[in-house]
């Protein structure tokens, strides 16, 4: 008899990543459901920041499709969230470039819209519109430093796997990052 596990034991105590990778890697089906469900979450947040929303939801498919066919080479000393999250930095990166060739900067802008809050106040509007439109004015990398460290709390170690770069240009690329957002956010009149 075959015994459909329900969300209260997708879980357990225990089932860490490593462990779920490793019954992946014997064919577990069941074991990738868990892992999706417990980072797809991250993911889309990431990709939300550093993409165009409207083509969120395949995105998402993309790093998870990505993730299965390639859990073989995985590094198993690594940790799996951080070979997620570059995953889903390479998918945003892929997608940056194909927007890129096709459209201009002013279009790309443009087609941007807040989708992710249904009923927001206009003030929280207003503020999600600044912190997009501030993040869109900065360079890949500065946004991607922005959003991975400052919005995604991901530690500057971390960060550094999963850029392939040292703890230093990280710091280095925050430093000028925040510069920029707040000489942005001066520009448009906030106050800091």
């Amino acid at each position: 008899m075959l015994v459909v596990p329900t969300a209260s034991s997708d879980r357990p105590d225990g089932e860490t990543d490593h462990y779920l990778v490793q019954q992946c890697l014997k064919g577990d089906t069941r074991s990738f459901r868990v892992l999706y469900r417990r980072h797809q979450q991250r993911v889309r947040s990431i990709l939300y920041q550093l993409c165009d929303p409207s083509a969120l939801d395949d995105l998402v498919q993309d790093v998870f499709l990505r993730a299965w066919k390639g859990l073989p080479k995985f590094r198993q000393s690594a940790q799996f969230s951080t070979w997620l999250y570059r995953i889903a930095w390479n998918v945003a990166s892929d997608q940056r470039r194909a927007v890129a060739q096709g459209r201009t900067r002013l279009q790309v802008i443009g087609s941007q819209t807040l989708t992710q809050y249904d009923d927001p106040g206009v003030t929280q509007l207003h503020y999600q519109d600044l912190v997009k439109r501030g993040l869109a004015s900065l360079s890949a990398d500065h946004r991607t430093i922005l959003v991975l460290h400052d919005l995604e709390e991901v530690p500057q170690k971390e960060v550094a796997e999963i850029l392939s770069i040292p703890v230093g240009t990280v710091k280095s690329r925050l430093f000028h990052a925040r510069a920029a957002m707040r000489q942005f956010l001066q520009k448009e009149g906030v106050q800091l």
